[in-house]
């Protein structure tokens, strides 16, 4: 009786699936690409001994998205992801089914422990009768046929139907979430507390606090922050502020004495065939000064390299494990990123690096500000192929490999709600961690269920319209049905084979 009542305006429903039909086509096109080029990529990688080493992304568990089974899914958040995905796609085809007076047998959602599955179960005799009405959709007519068997454009319709409404879901979502939620949402500060001694835990400075402000100062950066502690002579008191839950508070601290030890920048590897290569610096070796100028820290070393240029001689000072100091001199190449003009030394550094202050505090930093710029901007991103990678990849991948799950544990504590969300606390996090993945995992399932191979919803399509293709060359309704499922059989084959060939693929390789 409830799918009777929402079936009510039939035209709009027949649009909404007539729309579907033509997205699923779409989606069809773009997994059958992904999967192609996956399939070249690891061949050549193959070819040539450069397949990479298994890792978490080649993991079984990852592969379904199951909260409490994928690493990468949040459990809280993907359930309620999962669950709105499993409900508007199954009752999207239900709802369909009585569009076209097809009956419901029974609907609901799988269990094992957390949702793994939904369902809506038509009658199948009437969704999937092997052959339609006399004389309906220029399939032929059969004697002895039922004329309630639903025809291609019914079966379309429905099977079309769960598609279309996790995309206008994940639409919805995503449309909330880069808007006005991302909007209501602005960063405490990006230099972070990691550890407290002395006079500062004395004054109540903790670990995973956020560092707001020095005095007048505002604190944007570790390399900012350690300039403007150097104007200070030692003993002199100045004012921190800092955060915690979201709570600014003020903290008195004495200056420490100046640091001597440069501690230098730790080179973690060499960039084959680049100038740090061919200069002889090794991994282990740090970097300590470059053209005269100190380098304490990995804050300091960006800073020097964005003021370079392809070209430009530099003389380095570096120390080895035996704390030996070498000097030596060498010319900086092209930056291999298109677009990207300063110098190129070819050396990978420590993106995470702890630096130790003049205040008794060890601090971190995190691009809170510019990493909340990014989110915003993939919305004007997806009018190119980069856009829609990264909005695909962003929960696993992120931009960088780090992920993005959502405004949670430490990563939430940089952020605060503004504007219209201020009311609501924490709650603004809740919503935005909600809509991240309810759009993420209703776009992802919705591209999925696109892919020919039964008995996905673009399987029962791909297979449908094959025949029908088939039938007209041959005008022989037993050839058009054997052709296509042969057809239908073997893409469903070939795809499962490429996501074996992508889990196991680095294993065969490399070794279980």
């Amino acid at each position: 009786q409830l799918l009777d009542r929402l079936a009510v305006p039939k035209k709009a429903w027949r649009l909404f699936a007539d729309v579907g039909i033509r997205l699923m086509f779409i989606g069809m096109f773009a997994m059958l690409l992904i999967v192609i080029v996956s399939d070249i990529a690891m061949l050549s990688s193959l070819g040539d001994n450069t397949m990479p080493e298994p890792n978490k992304f080649n993991e079984a568990r990852n592969i379904f998205l199951i909260p409490g089974v994928n690493e990468f899914i949040p459990l809280t958040w993907g359930l309620i992801a999962l669950i709105v995905t499993l409900v508007v796609h199954e009752f999207s085809h239900a709802i369909l089914c009585r569009v076209e007076n097809i009956r419901v047998k029974s609907m609901g959602i799988l269990l094992a422990l957390v949702p793994v599955g939904g369902f809506a179960e038509p009658d199948e005799k009437e969704l999937f009768g092997t052959e339609a009405a006399a004389g309906k959709e220029g399939e032929g007519s059969v004697e002895g046929v039922s004329s309630k068997a639903a025809t291609r454009q019914q079966r379309a319709r429905i099977l079309a139907a769960g598609v279309m409404a996790n995309f206008v879901v994940a639409l919805l979502a995503f449309i909330l979430f880069f808007g006005p939620v991302l909007g209501a949402i602005a960063p405490i500060g990006n230099v972070m507390i990691m550890d407290a001694q002395g006079e500062a835990s004395a004054a109540g400075l903790e670990s995973q606090m956020i560092l707001t402000q020095i005095n007048d100062k505002p604190v944007d950066n570790i390399m900012g922050m350690l300039e403007y502690l150097d104007t200070f002579p030692e003993g002199e008191t100045i004012r921190l502020y800092a955060s915690k839950d979201r709570v600014t508070s003020a903290y008195d601290l004495t200056v420490g004495p100046a640091e001597e030890d440069i501690r230098g920048v730790l080179i973690q590897d060499i960039v084959p065939a680049s100038p740090a290569e061919a200069a002889g610096l090794q991994k282990g070796m740090r970097i300590t000064e470059m053209d005269n100028v100190p380098i304490r820290t990995v804050y300091d070393f960006r800073s020097f390299m964005n003021t370079t240029s392809a070209g430009q001689s530099v003389t380095l000072v570096l120390a080895d494990n035996m704390s030996e100091e070498l000097e030596l001199t060498l010319e900086l190449a092209s930056h291999p990123d298109e677009g990207n003009d300063k110098g190129f030394l070819g050396v990978f550094t420590s993106q995470d690096e702890n630096v130790a202050t003049r205040l008794g505090i060890t601090v971190g930093e995190f691009p809170a500000t510019t990493y909340l710029s990014l989110l915003q901007s993939i919305p004007e991103m997806l009018k190119g192929m980069a856009g829609w990678l990264i909005l695909l990849g962003l929960p696993i991948v992120g931009f960088a490999g780090e992920g993005f799950p959502g405004f949670s544990g430490m990563l939430a504590n940089f952020y605060t709600p503004a504007g219209w969300a201020e009311p609501l606390g924490i709650g603004i996090f809740w919503i935005a961690n909600s809509l991240l993945w309810i759009g993420w995992l209703n776009f992802y399932v919705g591209l999925f269920n696109c892919l020919p191979a039964v008995p996905l919803d673009g399987g029962h399509i791909f297979k449908d319209y094959t025949k029908a293709f088939i039938y007209r060359l041959t005008k022989d309704e037993e050839k058009s049905l054997r052709l296509s499922a042969a057809v239908t059989a073997t893409f469903a084959v070939l795809i499962f084979m490429s996501f074996m060939f992508m889990i196991f693929g680095p294993y065969l390789v490399h070794g279980f």
